[in-house]
């Protein structure tokens, strides 16, 4: 199929003629096709724009775990929290600032903040450099997010420019470890290919992905997120499906190269090391998370705090009915929660998932119901 970029990735006349081959080619498929995107991003232009109603019945978009808010196990908010109640300024993200945590009154930083704790919500990390530096007092910035944010703290630390009274409080998750969980542990969620996330890719590469089609046999394709993007990553999975192919495709090279970002990966590996690490609602996952280097101890606030048995527990992490581990996981939709749209809306949320931006409860909550792609 040959698409005139020049009229953009909005198109809603070459986003149906895309919709328009799926249905032909998944025809002939003679079964259900499920495909997952795992980015947040990815789920919020399915659902803003509609594309859901342009597929047919037999192919099936399910979210993914790419929601860092959501997955930032509650023991982060918890001890941020107690901080800021402690005359320890903290600094965080937007969607960060109403995260639950697991221990009650103040809930949330937002709460916190409510109660006189010492909550400052910033757009960057050189934000909180520069309030940092203009201020005295102890500061710790709450840092999530995956491979796309972490550089950002990374950098300058490995350039020397962040303050002795700014620690980082590091809950930063890596993607393709958890896409490998999903594969290899998750029996019971059917995933037939993968569109994975573009702006993370930026960072490490298209080809950290090719695991996906040389290990476990799935199409995978690397999507940027405009309905064009999007579609065209499904195109190509069922064509890979009905030829019985399983590759690697960037779809995204506007964007993305095969090797990705050196220099925030140098940083990176400079700057921090990877462990095992926990994701909330899931659990531990193998090598999925960065901790600082020993060589940038001086920075982190789990070591100079002394804050490592406040960050080991994953007990009562989901708040008591919440089924956002199930929807990060593919396992359930927004509306298969009793408290969607009820105890938990976008205004008051009571789960992770309908917290940020990223998280499929949020932006179902917002945006649920058919529309088409705008011209």
């Amino acid at each position: 199929m040959v698409i005139d970029m020049s009229r953009g990735f909005r198109s809603k006349g070459d986003v149906v003629r895309v919709a328009e081959a799926i249905r032909r080619l998944a025809g002939r498929v003679g079964r259900d096709l499920s495909f997952m995107g795992f980015c947040g991003t990815h789920e919020w232009t399915f659902t803003y724009f509609g594309l859901r109603s342009l597929l047919p019945g037999n192919v099936r978009i399910i979210a993914g775990p790419g929601c860092p808010v959501c997955i930032t196990p509650g023991a982060y908010i918890d001890v941020a929290v107690r901080l800021s109640m402690e005359d320890v300024v903290v600094l965080t993200y937007g969607d960060a600032y109403k995260l639950p945590g697991t221990r009650g009154k103040p809930r949330s930083l937002s709460e916190a903040r409510m109660l006189g704790g010492k909550v400052r919500v910033v757009y960057s990390f050189l934000d909180a450099v520069r309030i940092a530096r203009s201020r005295g007092g102890l500061h710790v910035f709450l840092g999530v997010g995956f491979e796309t944010t972490a550089p950002s703290v990374a950098s300058p630390i490995r350039r020397g420019v962040v303050p002795e009274n700014l620690l980082i409080l590091p809950a930063y998750r890596l993607t393709p470890p958890i896409m490998e969980y999903m594969l290899s542990s998750v029996d019971d969620v059917p995933i037939d290919g993968i569109i994975a996330p573009g702006h993370v890719s930026a960072i490490i590469g298209a080809g950290s992905w090719s695991f996906v089609a040389e290990k476990y046999h799935r199409p995978v394709v690397v999507a940027g997120f405009e309905p064009l993007d999007v579609m065209l990553a499904i195109l190509e999975m069922v064509v890979q499906v009905s030829k019985g192919e399983t590759r690697l495709v960037n779809e995204y090279r506007r964007v993305v190269s095969w090797e990705g970002n050196r220099e925030a990966q140098r940083a990176l590996a400079e700057v921090f090391r990877i462990v095992d690490a926990g994701w909330r609602g899931i659990g531990v996952v193998p090598r999925s998370g960065y901790v600082f280097a020993d060589k940038y101890s001086k920075h982190d606030a789990v070591v100079q705090l002394g804050l490592e048995k406040d960050l080991r527990s994953m007990r009562h992490d989901m708040p008591a009915g919440c089924r956002c581990s199930d929807v990060v996981l593919g396992r359930a939709l927004p509306t298969d929660c009793p408290l969607f749209g009820k105890t938990c809306t976008p205004s008051k949320p009571y789960g992770p998932c309908m917290v940020g931006r990223e998280g499929t409860c949020y932006i179902w909550a917002l945006y649920g119901g058919p529309r088409i792609p705008a011209a």
